[in-house]
């Protein structure tokens, strides 16, 4: 495999449905968007910021702020809207950041409770039955 063919193979934005969704200040809804990968600088950047340096808990509002590239039609996906997010959903986004960036996918090996069949679900939430 050639380096330009690893690039494009490389998956870099992970699509996701937010389990309430966001409520912006015309009281839209917004669920679907899409976070990419962190880089370096991402996490850096954020751990220089003020309200970072006053109280560690902001880190990662200001990781997620710099990763999330949409969330519905809101624009920009700032630290505002992250911190204005309800509490499941900033949770939801904390564990897609650390699954993409730490394991690489967005995938969960689940049992089911009543007849233990083992399968795979995407906890990102795309294509969810009932989703559009």
């Amino acid at each position: 495999m050639t380096t330009a063919t690893a690039a494009a193979d490389l998956r870099t934005e992970y699509p996701f449905v937010l389990p309430r969704g966001y409520v912006d200040e015309r009281g839209e809804l917004h669920r679907g968007g899409a976070m990419r990968l962190a880089t370096a600088k991402d996490e850096l950047g954020a751990q220089l910021q003020p309200k970072v340096r006053q109280n560690a808990a902001y880190l990662s509002v200001y990781l997620l702020a710099s990763t999330v590239t949409s969330l519905g039609s809101v624009s920009p996906v700032d630290p505002f809207v992250i911190e204005h997010l309800f509490a499941s959903d900033m949770a939801f986004l904390q564990d897609l950041y650390r699954r993409i960036n730490q394991a690489g996918n967005t995938e969960a090996d689940v049992t089911c409770p009543s007849c233990a069949h083992e399968f795979v679900v995407d906890v990102a939430g795309v294509d969810a039955p009932g989703e559009s």
